[in-house]
């Protein structure tokens, strides 16, 4: 343990600040994974309101990830690649779903 005043009070910055980004990365992880579910629902069966349910936890995933790079917590091309991903899952489930009708 630090002696040093100085020392112990980064310390505690440091714990704080895991902590908050534990926390956001966790959350980036659940709306994503919630986003990616919704896309394969959607893929099952195309429906205006599945559509709609992507659309808005995509929106939700969307907006955590850009707080968490605004707070720091994710790289700029970290998140990019995230969005990336959600929004090819959704171009790849609107394909096969035009390819089928």
């Amino acid at each position: 343990m630090a002696n040093i005043k100085s020392a112990i009070k980064r310390i505690q910055i440091a714990e704080r600040n895991r902590l908050r980004n534990k926390s956001y990365k966790s959350a980036v992880k659940t709306l994503m994974k919630k986003c990616l579910v919704a896309v394969d629902r959607y893929a099952a069966n195309p429906e205006a309101e599945q559509l709609e349910a992507v659309q808005q936890s995509m929106a939700s995933a969307y907006s955590k990830i850009d707080r968490a790079v605004k707070r720091g917590v994710l790289h700029t091309n970290n998140a990019a690649r995230k969005k990336s991903r959600l929004a090819k899952a959704l171009k790849r489930a609107e394909a096969t779903q035009a390819a089928a009708s």
